[in-house]
């Protein structure tokens, strides 16, 4: 799978708190963050209001890009 890297500015108490949970577990705070996104995705993906509101951003962009198409 190829990697996008992104920067993340956490409050300087979240990141601290962060890489201790992943000391903890044993993995890194890069994995920690991978692994809370998956989980919130997945939850959205399981969100009807959410899904709803998907498709009617994607039906708008739509309507756009078929009128610049024009």
């Amino acid at each position: 799978m190829t990697r996008k890297a992104t920067t993340v500015r956490l409050p300087e108490d979240l990141a601290e708190t962060a890489e201790a949970v992943a000391r903890v577990r044993g993995v890194s705070v890069n994995t920690l963050i991978l692994d809370a996104l998956q989980a919130e995705v997945g939850r959205a993906k399981k969100d009807r209001d959410f899904m709803n509101q998907l498709r009617a951003l994607v039906e708008r962009d739509k309507e756009i890009l078929d009128r610049l198409a024009e």
